[in-house]
């Protein structure tokens, strides 16, 4: 089998240092074509309060101020698409190590009454323990919604939650992205009220917990946990093989 030849990051750059001290780049236009802006917008779900809830944050400022959105921010001159939603992330949640995915970008040339914007989604998933929310510089507040309470968006940005909640329901499937909504260890009847929350739906318990065990996505532990007048529940953990 023949793979490509393929560059590192640091020579890809080193490449294009050196195409811009060539002479062909000093006779260069660099107004010849238009320049639009580029943003990166976030989805974040999390789990709480038995239901599934994204983040919003409100516009202080023109334009739809007073409205709510989701947080972001324009990508900064020398910085990469993800660095720049991990940064918006962290402004806004004041954690870093979460799942984070790229989900597509969004060019419609109306979108924003500004100027041309495009943006790349991304969609991330938090533990609601772990938060510790806070509103960046252009935002009034910051605050959980219900997905299924939500206030009138602002931009395109109920198109953009609309995808980051089918990626996400796709997934839980066919990947383990659920688990990044649990805590380390957790017992069955947990982990089936969580896909219950992310689907919106109730699951048949015998198939579901059919479906988990045998799949080997959990590991039972040793431990137990009690809650109120029933037996001890067994706790399980995510098995660290089944990391994609």
């Amino acid at each position: 089998m023949t793979y490509l030849n393929v560059r590192t990051p640091e020579q890809i750059r080193a490449s294009v240092e050196a195409e811009k001290r060539s002479p062909e780049a000093r006779r260069y236009d660099v107004t010849r074509y238009f320049r639009p802006s580029v943003a990166v917008d976030l989805v974040v779900f999390t789990a709480t309060k038995n239901q599934l809830q994204v983040m919003l944050v409100e516009r202080k400022d023109w334009p739809f101020k007073g409205r709510w959105a989701l947080p972001g921010g324009f990508v900064r001159e020398h910085e990469g698409l993800m660095a720049a939603a991990k940064r918006e992330l962290e402004e806004e949640t004041g954690v870093s190590d979460v799942y984070l995915e790229q989900l597509r970008a969004f060019g419609d040339p109306e979108r924003d009454p500004r100027t041309r914007v495009i943006t790349v989604a991304h969609y991330a998933l938090i533990l609601s323990e772990r938060l510790r929310m806070k509103a960046s510089g252009d935002a009034g507040q910051v605050r959980w919604w219900s997905i299924y309470e939500l206030p009138e968006l602002a931009f395109d940005h109920d198109l953009i939650l609309d995808l980051a909640l089918t990626r996400l329901r796709s997934q839980i499937m066919s990947s383990r992205v659920a688990f990044r909504l649990l805590p380390e260890k957790f017992t069955l009847t947990e982990i089936q009220k969580l896909y219950e929350i992310i689907l919106g739906k109730t699951l048949d318990k015998r198939n579901f917990r059919k479906k988990i065990l045998s799949a080997g996505v959990v590991i039972e532990t040793d431990e137990t946990i009690l809650k109120g007048r029933h037996r001890p529940a067994r706790l399980f953990r995510f098995n660290p093989e089944m990391e994609q």
